[in-house]
């Protein structure tokens, strides 16, 4: 039963799949196709030659030409499939890494230089050279920050000895004005 508007969904049809002997059948005919044109000339010797060595890719290989890749697969070349060995990629995310061997590794290095270092690298560690820089001045008291500080630190002891003072002061005051009562 059809929709309104008269068109009618597949979604739940029957799925048709070709049968792999058709497939076989249908390449059989095309090479017999391409010999009679190759016999009439309508063909160019090349063309026929290209076309004969090489299948369409569409189609599965028949068995015969199944036992013809696994000969070539004993002389040591393998057929590689895709167009992917004919472009040359640049993709560094491509390239895996190898495993080093502990021989290659050069052990008076310690550390990397900074050419083997990554840029996110190379910035970590000129970070950190700079705030243990930072501190050693800091620690001389060559910064404006510490230079602040001590200043700070001189204006608190002043201030923590008068108030030591004035206490004495007035500790002495005490005991004297005691003194004079008794």
């Amino acid at each position: 039963m059809s929709r309104r508007g008269g068109k009618k969904s597949h979604k739940g049809g029957r799925k048709v799949f070709t049968n792999p002997d058709e497939i076989d059948a249908q390449m059989r005919e095309e090479l017999k196709r391409q010999k009679k044109r190759e016999e009439e000339g309508d063909l160019e010797e090349e063309e026929v030659a290209t076309e004969m060595k090489q299948p369409p890719r569409d189609f599965p290989p028949s068995s015969s030409e199944e036992d013809s890749d696994s000969s070539s697969d004993d002389d040591g070349t393998k057929k590689k499939k895709g167009i992917s060995h004919l472009i040359e990629t640049a993709n560094p995310n491509r390239s895996h890494n190898k495993m080093k061997k502990a021989r290659d590794l050069d052990v008076n290095s310690a550390t990397p230089t900074t050419q083997q270092l990554s840029r996110r690298e190379r910035e970590e560690l000129q970070k950190q050279q700079e705030r243990n820089r930072y501190r050693q001045l800091q620690a001389q008291g060559k910064t404006h920050e510490a230079q602040a500080d001590l200043a700070r630190l001189a204006i608190i002891k002043k201030q923590r000895e008068d108030a030591a003072r004035k206490r004495d002061a007035e500790k002495k005051a005490r005991e004297a004005a005691k003194e004079s009562r008794k």
